[in-house]
């Protein structure tokens, strides 16, 4: 991911509030503005643009991929979507 990704996912418009990245280890995390919560966890995948999703678990307290059958890997406008989307990534705020 690059610099122009990140601004990306900064400027999209989510409608339960603005979002910041950070890049942490293997990927980025992305936390909500307001309350400094933790939305989703997004790691590079294999090819340029492809994203694994991962959600905060408040049980596990660990990052869990996103998916029915284990993780989701989309492109990133897709992936963001995905996390606008689903209840599961705003259920920490």
């Amino acid at each position: 991911m690059t610099d122009e990704d990140i601004k990306l996912i900064e400027s999209f418009k989510f409608r339960r509030g603005s979002i910041f990245v950070e890049r942490r280890n293997r990927g980025y995390t992305l936390i909500h503005g307001q309350t400094g919560a933790p939305i989703a966890r997004l790691r590079p995948y294999q090819r340029d643009n492809l994203v694994e999703l991962f959600y905060w678990s408040l049980g596990k307290q660990r990052w869990v991929p996103f998916g029915p059958f284990g993780s989701t890997v989309a492109p990133l406008d897709e992936a963001l979507r995905i996390i606008a989307a689903n209840a599961i990534f705003w259920a920490v705020i």
